[in-house]
């Protein structure tokens, strides 16, 4: 790194450690502290009776302490980065870096531990005596030999998983990628020579690992800053080198590269050169994982071996061989089944999970997160990416499965389909409360047309729907373009496998254009405009679609105004009984979901349609398997101010009261009211509500998506819908700001038959 460079990183790398607060962690308290009685239950003497249940019973620890979710990151700061031997202290900030990867990654608590101990046994002996505080130890940044040492000894006396990252999560991540190189290059672990540099922890934990794949040992040739391994070599050796070393006269990188089908570089800068590049196989395949600068640069190995299959440490080259992808979700599942070790069993289920899922169609949220980027597996994707929200999910519950079939679990999971569906909803939000929602959607198959069928997040979304669902897409584009943009972001979808309305050459155009002329004919629309209209207006023609049975239903609003879209539903589907009632959304929120009505429909509803709205809402709640408790919300409450909102609230309380409806409605009241049974019994003490309400039903449009987008914006929530409510079904509306699992979600919404909920 050049000290330009250096320089320009270095100041905003201090200030994001200094700012606001010094430090990348703090600690909360999970339960509340906020009188004398949660004081009496969090210290003495309540505190004593979970001390007491531990005692009988140590196992009770997992359920009455934060031990089972709580990890060790323990370092003596000997080999830190490429910095070297630091010192404790000055490692810090990379202990407190892993934590919160941790916590980010597999919502694992984390303390980092920094001991001033440089003797291997002393260390090991203090990392033995905190077990009772942790779950799981993860060793990090020992040098080697020391590190094999420590972990020796930790491994032998604890009933913990220990884990030293530096060799394991490397090597990991390493199996997976050679295992997907080889798949492409077409070769075999059994057949490959492996040439590879550095003989530290992470080096020869690596080259371990690869025998457990099928690598033969008298196919490896280390070397390091002195040259091959060979048998006979005194020159800084010790017994994890000694297994490596070659019956051999060769004694040179240079020399061992000849016939080489993989390099693995874990030394330094400039170590390969492109001379010897040009001596391995064909379609080489070159580690180069030294950080900052790799053993050789990706543009120097093209330049001899243009099809090689790189990877590097490095974040701005393809394949980056990052621990991240392992560690927080081996842990993961290795605490959530209480394992005592982390075995080879466990590390292989994380290798073939990890290269799975490069295998499989890239997630949205990936590529949302590293737009620009091909993320379609190949030489140039032979991981995924670290911000793929699917890791937690494959690689934890192959994890906790292999832990479980080897015996090391001793709170085995016994539906890991249930695991893996709760592991998936701790980062797609939606997830759970969605499940209902997708169940009743698996028992039929329905026609779900997105008139937006170019929108990448449109592909994704149909993308999942074939993968994940019964239900079948049809999108309205142009072939062209949809199949450009599928190869572009490295979708497996055929135009063979979709159906498609292209509004430039369609054989259904006649009758379409026909259809929403005979609709409209006597609301000033002639053959002519019709005729344009079903060129260019992919809404109309999603509506004419739906309405001549050849979808049923149809999802639109990637682009465009909301009413926009609504005036055309209006035109062609608005019949037989059915009108637009209201729009609903769904916020999932950190404390659970809340559903704001009516956040677009009608802007100044009158008493009968915030009586619809209320009816179509409770309705639409129990879709989720919820159960509807309603608030009516005004600035009055409960009459105290002739305000118009105030009346036409009153006058739908007045309505519902008649129609006796079977769920729990209150107003007129304040959104804290709805939100705080202890302001509302303040208010109101004979209140019909018991609890907080979780559906709001406002009266007018400004005050509903004011409140659905300062929850969006300010306490993180998620949405789904809005739901279009009133048009059985037949129509949803989006908002541009969606994204293609959001659009998935309301696929499966748009997939549910109208007898599930009405």
């Amino acid at each position: 790194m050049t000290d330009g460079r250096h320089e320009a990183g270095r100041h905003p790398a201090l200030d994001y450690h200094e700012y606001p607060k010094p430090g990348k962690l703090e600690i909360r308290a999970t339960k509340p502290l906020a009188n004398g009685r949660d004081l009496s239950l969090a210290y003495s003497p309540g505190v004593a009776e979970a001390c007491l249940e531990i005692k009988a019973d140590p196992s009770t620890a997992a359920r009455y302490t934060a031990r089972g979710n709580l990890v060790a990151v323990v370092s003596n700061g000997t080999a830190v980065l490429g910095l070297g031997n630091i010192g404790a202290l000055a490692s810090k900030p990379v202990m407190e870096g892993k934590a919160v990867l941790f916590k980010k990654f597999a919502n694992i608590d984390c303390f980092d531990i920094e001991l001033d101990q440089p003797d291997p046994e002393k260390l090991a002996e203090i990392v033995c005596a905190m077990e009772p505080s942790f779950g799981a130890i993860n060793l990090e940044d020992i040098k080697a030999p020391d590190c094999f040492i420590v972990e020796k000894i930790c491994r032998e006396r604890m009933n913990i998983p220990v884990f030293h990252d530096d060799q394991h999560g490397t090597a990991i991540v390493v199996g997976a990628a050679a295992t997907n190189a080889l798949r492409i290059a077409g070769k075999k672990f059994d057949e490959i020579k492996i040439v590879s540099t550095g003989g530290g922890a992470a080096g020869i934990a690596c080259l371990n690992m690869l025998l457990k794949l099928g690598v033969k040992r008298e196919n490896v040739w280390l070397c390091d800053i002195h040259g091959l391994v060979y048998e006979g070599r005194e020159v800084d050796m010790n017994p994890q080198k000694a297994a490596y070393a070659q019956k051999t006269d060769l004694r040179t990188l240079d020399q061992v590269a000849e016939g080489a089908d993989m390099f693995l570089g874990l030394s330094g800068p400039g170590v390969l050169t492109k001379e010897m590049v040009a001596k391995m196989t064909d379609r080489p395949i070159v580690f180069a994982l030294a950080n900052p600068t790799p053993e050789i640069l990706p543009d120097q190995v093209r330049e001899v071996a243009p099809e090689a299959i790189i990877a590097t440490g490095r974040s701005d080259f393809p394949n980056q061989v990052n621990n991240v992808l392992c560690f927080p979700f081996i842990f993961r599942g290795a605490l959530d089944v209480g394992a005592t070790t982390i075995n080879d069993e466990m590390q292989l289920a994380c290798i073939e999970g990890i290269a799975a899922l490069a295998r499989a169609t890239t997630s949205a949220e990936a590529a949302a997160a590293y737009r620009g980027e091909k993320l379609t597996f190949g030489a140039d994707y032979l991981i995924p990416k670290p911000f793929d929200p699917r890791l937690i999910g494959v690689v934890a519950s192959a994890v906790a499965k292999a832990a479980m079939e080897t015996g090391v679990a001793i709170r085995p999971i016994e539906d890991l389909s249930a695991y893996k569906r709760k592991l998936d909803g701790s980062v797609f939000k939606s997830a759970l409360l969605m499940r209902p929602v997708f169940e009743a959607a698996a028992t039929a198959t329905r026609r779900i047309l997105f008139t937006e069928g170019e929108d990448e997040r449109v592909l994704r979304a149909a993308n999942a729907m074939m993968e994940e669902t019964t239900d079948r897409p049809i999108l309205i584009g142009r072939p062209e373009v949809i199949e450009r943009r599928c190869e572009r972001a490295g979708l497996p979808l055929k135009l063979s496998d979709l159906e498609i309305v292209n509004p430039e050459n369609d054989p259904r155009y006649r009758d379409y254009w026909e259809t929403y002329h005979r609709l409209m004919a006597r609301r000033g629309v002639t053959p002519d405009l019709a005729r344009a209209i079903m060129r260019t207006n992919t809404t109309a023609i999603g509506a004419v679609a739906v309405y001549r049975g050849d979808a049923d239903s149809m999802i639109c609003g990637t682009f465009g105004q909301y009413l926009w879209h609504l005036n055309y539903i209006r035109q062609v589907l608005a019949r037989g009984g059915l009108h637009p009632v209201g729009a609903l959304s769904l916020m999932i929120l950190e404390d659970g979901p809340l559903f704001i009505a009516d956040t677009h429909v009608h802007h100044e509803p009158t008493p009968a349609e915030i009586t619809e709205t209320v009816l179509g809402a409770a309705r639409h709640v129990r879709r989720f398997g919820l159960t509807p408790k309603i608030a009516l919300c005004s600035h009055s409450q409960f009459g105290n101010l002739e305000t118009d909102s105030g009346r036409r609230m009153r006058a739908a309380m007045e309505m519902l009261d008649a129609r006796e409806p079977d769920f729990v409605y209150e107003g007129e009241m304040h959104i804290d009211a709805a939100l705080d049974p202890a302001i509302r019994s303040r208010l109101l003490p004979d209140s019909r509500m018991q609890g907080t309400a979780n559906v709001l039903v406002f009266a007018n449009t400004d005050a509903a998506s004011g409140v659905r987008n300062i929850l969006k914006a300010k306490a993180g929530g998620l949405e789904v819908g809005p739901l279009l409510m009133g048009m059985g079904n037949k129509a949803h509306i989006v908002t541009p700001s969606i994204t293609a699992r959001g659009l998935l979600n309301m696929s499966a919404i748009a997939g549910t038959p109208v007898a599930h909920y009405s």
